[in-house]
């Protein structure tokens, strides 16, 4: 049986929208770069905190949730992230694989296919899709 691609989508930030998110959105990726996965909580939710739509900080620390296997929190911030910009893909993708995780094949199909639409370059996506597919 093949194993799903469990690569997550790190995006790093771009311009946020106060120079204070900015700075801690930089420092939990430096911190989650070190393995420092509560610190780069702790400065994802001063970040959000700041500017509560910023779909990145969501979708990145749902990425650092994963690592440290907080599947259900990982799936939120992934949620939020969607709601605030309804076309990311990676957050999409990276839903899919929690739901995955959480035995949600279906759910996991979904949201690799909404992915694809959105980024049909995105080869994990259909990569995992197909894994998914044929244990349904």
């Amino acid at each position: 049986m093949r194993k799903l691609l469990l690569l997550l989508l790190f995006i790093p930030l771009g311009c946020a929208q106060t120079n204070t998110a900015e700075t801690y959105n930089k420092s939990a990726e430096e911190k989650y770069n070190l393995k420092d996965y509560s610190g780069a909580i702790a400065d994802y939710n001063k970040a959000i905190e700041i500017n509560p739509n910023d779909a990145k900080a969501y979708s990145n620390r749902g990425v650092v949730q994963v690592d440290l296997k907080n599947y259900y929190g990982a799936l939120a911030d992934y949620t939020k992230a969607i709601e605030i910009k309804p076309n990311y893909a990676a957050a999409y993708y990276n839903r899919g694989v929690v739901k995955y995780i959480l035995g949600d094949n279906s759910g996991a199909v979904a949201d690799f296919t909404k992915a694809i639409e959105i980024d049909p370059n995105l080869a994990e996506a259909y990569y995992n899709r197909g894994i998914v597919q044929k244990i349904i």
